[in-house]
C-alpha cells in the first residue's frame, strides 16, 4: 500500500512545496561524483527531485516508485523526459546494470515489511554492476526522533502556489518495537477539506542493517552520519563485489 501523502493526486503535489529545502541531497550528489557514476537507480524516487538533479549532470537515471501520483509530478517537471520513470518497485525492474543505487530521504525506513526489505536489497544488488554501490540513509533509533512527532512540534501553514494556504501537522499514533506509526493531517484553506495520511516506518539499528546487507552479498564499505543531520542518522555505503561471494547451500535462495 502506498501512503496517501505520496499516492493521492491532491497530496503528492504538496511534497515539494511543503519540504523545499533538499540540502540532504548534496551528500548523495557528492557520492555519485566520487564513484563516477554514469548510470543511477533511484529507488523510491518520489517526485523526482534527486533523479532530476542527476539528469542535469548528464547522468542516465532510472527512477522507480510505487506511488503513481508522485511519478506524475516527477514526469511533469522540466527535464522529466530525461529520466526513465518506472511505476513499481525493484522487484519489477527490467534488466539493468547501474553504477549506483540510492534510497534518499529515509526511503529505506518506509520499507517496513521484512520481506519487502529483503526483496529491495536483493533487487538493488541484481541491478548493480559488479563493483557498483548502494547508498541509503536511516534514522538512528537511539535518538527516538518520533518523540517530537506531535502537533506542537510539527504544525505549520504553507502558502502553496496554485493551491493556497495548507495547514499541516504530524501526530504519533503508535510505537510497536521497531515500528513507528504516525498520521499527517492536511487542511486546505481554499475549500476547508481535511485529508490525512497514515504511515509506518521501521527503525533499524546499525547492526541489523549491516547484517542484512552482508546476508545479501554486499560488502559494507562505510557507515557515516548524514552531514545535514549529524548524530541523528546513519548513511550506509555498500558495494556489490566484483566477484560473487561463495554461498552456503540455500543462502538467499528462499523467500
Amino acid at each position: 500500500m502506498t501512503d496517501a501523502c505520496f499516492g493521492d493526486s491532491r497530496l503528492a503535489p504538496l511534497y515539494d512545496p511543503l519540504d523545499p529545502d533538499r540540502g540532504d541531497l548534496d551528500a548523495y550528489l557528492r557520492i555519485a561524483e566520487e564513484f563516477e557514476a554514469r548510470r543511477v537507480l533511484d529507488i523510491g524516487c518520489g517526485t523526482g527531485v534527486f533523479a532530476l538533479l542527476l539528469a542535469d549532470r548528464g547522468i542516465e537515471v532510472v527512477g522507480v516508485d510505487p506511488a503513481s501520483a508522485s511519478l506524475d509530478v516527477a514526469r511533469g517537471k522540466p527535464g522529466g523526459e530525461r529520466v526513465r520513470w518506472i511505476d513499481g518497485d525493484v522487484t519489477t525492474l527490467p534488466p539493468l546494470r547501474v553504477d549506483l543505487a540510492t534510497m534518499t530521504a529515509n526511503v529505506a525506513q518506509a520499507i517496513a515489511d521484512p520481506q519487502a526489505w529483503r526483496s529491495t536489497l536483493r533487487g538493488a544488488y541484481e541491478a548493480l554492476r559488479p563493483g557498483g554501490h548502494l547508498v541509503f540513509e536511516t534514522r538512528d533509533p537511539a535518538r527516538r526522533a518520533w518523540e517530537e512527532w506531535t502537533r506542537d512540534h510539527t504544525h505549520q501553514v504553507t502558502d502553496v502556489p496554485g493551491v493556497g494556504p495548507v495547514e499541516t501537522w504530524i501526530q504519533l499514533t503508535g510505537v510497536d518495537g521497531p515500528l513507528v506509526s504516525f498520521r499527517e493531517t492536511f487542511v486546505f484553506a481554499a475549500d476547508g477539506q481535511t485529508l490525512t495520511s497514515d504511515s509506518t516506518l521501521r527503525f533499524r539499528d546499525r547492526e541489523e542493517v549491516e547484517r542484512d546487507l552482508l546476508a545479501h552479498g554486499y560488502v559494507v564499505t562505510d557507515v557515516c552520519g548524514a552531514p545535514d543531520r549529524p548524530g541523528r542518522e546513519f548513511v550506509f555505503v555498500a558495494r556489490r563485489p566484483l566477484q560473487a561471494p561463495l554461498q552456503e547451500p540455500g543462502q538467499l535462495g528462499g523467500v
